[in-house]
């Protein structure tokens, strides 16, 4: 892993130029499948073993928030065991961060919500600009008593609760699938039968069959009579040996780099078996020239010729806006992302940022109420704002792969997710 204390400039990382790419490489566990078996372990009746566990800012801010209601997460190396708190987590008079995490804000409170008692919950001030309506309504439905102060997340917080007794929610989805998610996850240990019916579209779909995947691993019983309904049974989880994929976003960086600088790159253990959406990045990478080699456990993109711009919608593959419009700097025609207003309330606004800092390296991008455009401009080197975001800084990182003097800021943000993210690019060499 590249010492970032070590560098002249800390704060500054200039990425180095590549050519012709032809390598195999791993990338690190799935941070959201990670998430979610920490909470399906924690609430499960018996001692889980998570195997390939994601060890990074996102993952830690999920186990600070379980040490603090006593379940603590034995880790070596990839290798996690938790003992489980069989649906009754002890959360009188505790205090709880989330820090930068929305699937730890997300996920912990309907979870705390299962124990009965006060608590306090805070979070970093990034997540304090972030959304959490939907999660505190239907707590308040199901009788929690929160006291929050004004800011988009209701973070800090007090919290009564006395568990969920299950019954039938209405659930805002149309800014982000974590709260329906959060609810699924806690609903196997509610009192009764929970019916979650969701009042909006719903978007990045694909992240609630994942977590559905990971519910019944650990013995949930989850039907979806309709497409905006599900049926949790009061089931509560079982301990279990859980293997964890590699994340599937961060694969679309190595994968990604091939497009740009042209060439093959092979990542290993993620493939068609694959229960991630984001592994259909390369469907897209597909329609801009790519050609993609699949297996169950591998997917390989090469991109020897043309590279073009395509018109897409990104809804159910949110976290890729910034890779795709990195990638869509270097095509010969213009590409559109629709679909993903929505994620301007991500960690940054990654449509109004992505386009400035687009622009910043000489190429026509505009921001759309629901999306953006990116056409060819004459490229050159520039120094990228990351606005604290970890996709922006691991995004933009591989415009240096091809252009003389691309500079990221705060490089170390990565951490949140892809702490090794740097070590990569190199390896990539």
């Amino acid at each position: 892993m590249i010492d970032l204390s070590a560098l002249p400039d800390p704060m500054r990382i200039e990425v180095r130029r590549h050519t012709a790419l032809d390598v195999a490489v791993g990338v690190p566990g799935s941070k959201s499948i990670t998430n979610r078996a920490l909470v399906c372990a924690a609430l499960a009746d018996g001692t889980s073993t998570l195997l390939g566990a994601l060890d990074a800012d996102d993952t830690a801010a999920m186990r600070s928030v379980l040490a603090a209601i006593g379940i603590q997460v034995q880790v070596d190396d990839d290798r996690w065991m938790i003992a489980g708190c069989n649906g009754y987590p002890r959360v009188d008079g505790v205090h709880v961060d989330v820090r930068q995490s929305g699937t730890t804000a997300r996920f912990a409170l309907p979870l705390l919500a299962l124990g009965t008692g006060q608590l306090t919950i805070d979070a970093h001030p990034q997540m304090r600009g972030r959304p959490m309506g939907p999660t505190w309504q239907a707590l308040r439905a199901c009788g929690a008593d929160p006291t929050t102060a004004p800011s988009p997340s209701g973070f800090p917080a007090g919290l009564q609760v006395s568990g969920l007794p299950g019954g039938e929610l209405l659930l805002a989805a149309d800014t982000s699938s974590q709260f329906l998610s959060g609810l699924l996850l806690a609903a196997p240990c509610a009192r009764g039968p929970m019916r979650i019916v969701v009042s909006t579209d719903l978007v990045s779909e694909p992240y609630i069959e994942m977590t559905i995947a990971v519910m019944r691993a650990f013995g949930a019983e989850v039907g979806r009579p309709d497409a905006r309904t599900f049926v949790v049974a009061p089931t509560g989880y079982r301990a279990c040996d859980f293997a964890i994929e590699p994340d599937a976003s961060a694969a679309s960086y190595p994968w990604a780099a091939a497009m740009i600088v042209g060439g093959a790159v092979t990542v290993e253990g993620l493939g068609t078996a694959s229960i991630q959406g984001d592994v259909a990045i390369v469907e897209v990478f597909e329609q801009m020239g790519a050609a993609v080699e699949r297996a169950p456990h591998r997917v390989t993109v090469r991109r020897d010729g043309r590279l073009r711009g395509v018109r897409v919608d990104l809804r159910d593959l949110s976290d890729m806006v910034p890779t795709l419009a990195v990638v869509a700097a270097f095509a010969d025609s213009t590409t559109t992302i629709d679909g993903v207003g929505f994620i301007r309330a991500k960690e940054s606004d990654r449509i109004g940022g992505v386009a400035e800092e687009l622009r910043k390296l000489g190429v026509e991008a505009h921001a759309l109420g629901d999306g953006l455009t990116i056409a060819p401009g004459s490229l050159h080197g520039a120094e990228i704002e990351t606005y604290a975001d970890h996709r922006m800084a691991m995004a933009f990182a591989l415009a240096g792969l091809r252009i003389e003097g691309v500079a990221i800021r705060d490089p170390s943000c990565v951490a949140k997710t892809y702490p090794g993210y740097w070590a990569m690019l190199d390896t990539l060499r």
